[in-house]
């Protein structure tokens, strides 16, 4: 599925900064923007970074809330906490975009404006394709971009060791065969 750059880009740079953890160290917020072409970027301070981990856990609740009014509630609340006009921008040699904030805010302010937006398109665009892995004690949170939107799993590891334990809790629970 074709997202648009909100909906896809944005929103899967939401679900690297959950995916960070609330541990994560500078250079890994820098690595995660780094691998998702936010530009214009700095490296982040540990102090930055503390405030981004706070957000990110903002950000999990999206993709852990099953109910679908509620979801759309949380990402309200995101959008309203980073509330800034849209306007379109061309900067770095790209083509004319949205922003949801200034390209002068601060670096914080603009990544937080950034991932509420994009989790706002994912979610208008369709809301099944936020998610998080259906593994017991898997942290992982997802944008599903994948062709009938039905993953339900972070990885092929994850879902194989969910079957996996299935299979063995059946065969502990059936009787045996003589």
């Amino acid at each position: 599925m074709q997202f648009n750059p909100y909906g896809g880009t944005a929103a899967q740079l939401a679900a690297a900064l959950v995916n960070a953890g609330p541990r994560a160290e500078a250079s890994t917020i820098n690595g995660i923007l780094t691998a998702y072409d936010y530009r214009p970027a700095y490296n982040v301070d540990p102090a930055q970074t503390r405030e981004l981990t706070r957000w990110a856990q903002r950000l999990r609740a999206v993709f852990y809330e099953p109910d679908p009014n509620q979801r759309v509630q949380l990402i309200n609340e995101l959008l309203t906490a980073v509330a800034a006009a849209p306007y379109i921008s061309q900067h770095d040699g790209r083509a004319p975009h949205f922003h949801y904030a200034e390209h002068d805010a601060p670096l914080v302010h603009r990544i937080k404006a950034y991932t509420a937006a994009g989790l706002a398109h994912a979610l208008c665009d369709d809301p099944t394709r936020i998610g998080h892995c259906h593994r017991p004690h898997c942290p992982t949170v997802f944008i599903d971009t994948s062709r009938n939107a039905r993953r339900r799993f972070c990885t092929p590891r994850c879902a194989n060791r969910t079957h996996v334990a299935h299979h063995r809790e059946r065969q502990q629970t059936q009787p045996p065969t003589n």
